[in-house]
């Protein structure tokens, strides 16, 4: 295999205290003389020196006082605002635990150049590489007043202070980075994976073009929701005038920590997911190894669903009636029949009449290993809720009218979709109950490349075997 992920890229500046708030602006009136422009400078100066110092002042006073001030206890580190790394074999968003908030979105690409969509990669990548440490994606700069005046901030701000927040960042390419509209624009078509499939029209589909597809793939999963969101417009930034947005998507878990997450339907999601703790299970259903396409190996194929779920409709339905649909115990989360969560599904099991007590169109049956041939999906999915709009109902009652426009962000990561989503959501399109009031409405796939290593790139492996 040719694993060229050690390919150099330009050295990134050096970098600065991304969290240190840059002093207020002194602006000088019209006119003004060098000497003005001068006592700026040194203005500027003094005050970054004197917060330096006063940090220094407060460090060591909580140091002689027993690490507090004022005999007030210490603060306890949380480790929701921790950091997690980006270079790595994998990369981040995929087999590490789920934070409470996503933004991801897809782009397409506009330059027709091979060498943009390099630099467009070298960008992200050393962006994504302070991002996820806490600090801005270019380095703040407070040297030259005249020059910061006159210049484009290096960061839009709205994160500052808040830290790392357990952020990640994972990248993927669509189809259309390969081929598009029967144009090789990369010189990449060769070495598309078979793998990357166009995945096929489910029954139920109703796909709007507007949250459909794209060239290119962020996931950002953060414990703030502002600094997931920061991360996907600091890196839109960089990708001015070779890529734009297709689609965005914000989303947020509801759950302790630690905790499998309740969707908007109110029931556990992710339960029978494959164990992220098991490298065995991980190499098995998640991890792509090299014999599809050599530069996939330890990367993962994402798929991502814009599911709509009609709650109104959902929440006149009895409880009984929604377990059924689920195969779930609405509160415990166990499979019916069961009395824990995860205690192991039957479906051989029946009731007093002889029917079976996890019904033949439930979710959880339909979409179990065992019906569709040992396939095993990780999902790591985020509800969203995004206001409400009009809307007309595929199922009876058939109703029209404004409602909430919120759901699922499926998302799914698998070696290989040909084996994993396609047979299970072929399956579960056509079958099972939760069609009654959940819609498809958005749609991609995306080959995630493995993690790159530091002074490499996302996708060097593609572009430089």
């Amino acid at each position: 295999m040719n694993d060229d992920r050690d390919a150099k890229v330009p050295p990134a500046d050096c970098p600065v205290d991304a969290n240190a708030q840059p002093p207020h602006r002194l602006d000088a009136p019209a006119g003004a003389d060098a000497n003005v422009a001068a006592r700026r400078r040194f203005l500027k100066a003094g005050l970054a020196g004197g917060a330096a110092l006063g940090g220094s002042v407060v460090a060591n006073a909580a140091q002689a006082s027993g690490g507090a001030l004022g005999g007030s206890p210490a603060a306890v580190p949380d480790p929701e605002q921790g950091k997690r790394p980006f270079y790595g074999a994998h990369q981040g968003g995929i087999g590490d635990p789920q934070q409470k908030f996503s933004y991801v979105a897809a782009f397409d690409l506009t330059t027709t150049a091979r060498a943009d969509v390099i630099a467009l990669l070298q960008g992200w990548t050393l962006a994504a590489a302070r991002l996820t440490q806490g600090l801005t994606a270019k380095p703040l700069s407070l040297a030259d007043d005249q020059t910061a005046d006159s210049t484009t901030p290096p960061d839009s701000g709205e994160a500052l202070g808040l830290g790392a927040n357990e952020l990640t960042i994972t990248f993927g390419f669509g189809p259309g980075l390969f081929e598009k509209d029967g144009k090789d624009r990369y010189g990449l078509a060769a070495r598309r994976p078979a793998a990357l499939v166009d995945l096929p029209r489910f029954n139920g589909d109703q796909l709007l073009p507007a949250k459909t597809g794209g060239d290119l793939l962020i996931q950002a999963c953060a414990n703030d929701p502002q600094v997931a969101f920061h991360a996907v417009r600091a890196l839109s930034r960089i990708a001015y005038g070779h890529a734009q947005m297709r689609w965005g998507q914000a989303g947020f878990l509801s759950g302790p920590r630690g905790a499998t997450p309740r969707n908007l339907m109110g029931f556990k999601d992710g339960t029978s997911n494959p164990s992220i703790r098991s490298p065995e299970q991980m190499n098995r259903y998640v991890w792509a190894d090299d014999s599809d396409a050599d530069w996939m190996n330890g990367g993962a194929y994402t798929v991502v669903r814009r599911i709509r779920i009609t709650i109104e409709h959902w929440d006149q339905m009895e409880r009984g009636f929604q377990e059924q649909v689920f195969g779930r115990e609405k509160y415990s989360g166990a499979p019916l029949g069961k009395q824990h969560e995860f205690d192991d599904i039957d479906l051989n099991q029946a009731d007093k009449d002889g029917n079976p007590l996890i019904p033949e169109s439930a979710h959880i049956r339909l979409s179990h290993e065992s019906q569709n041939n040992g396939a095993q999906i990780l999902r790591r999915s985020y509800s969203y809720n995004d206001s409400t709009d009009f809307y007309i109902e595929r199922w009876p009652p058939w109703r029209q009218e404004t409602e909430f426009d919120a759901g699922l962000i499926f998302i799914a990561h698998q070696r290989d979709p040909r084996k994993g989503f396609i047979p299970i959501n072929e399956k579960l399109s056509k079958f099972d109950m939760l069609n009654q009031f959940a819609t498809h409405v958005g749609s991609g796939i995306f080959a995630c490349p493995p993690g790159a290593r530091e002074g490499s790139y996302i996708g060097a492996s593609l572009f430089e075997a």
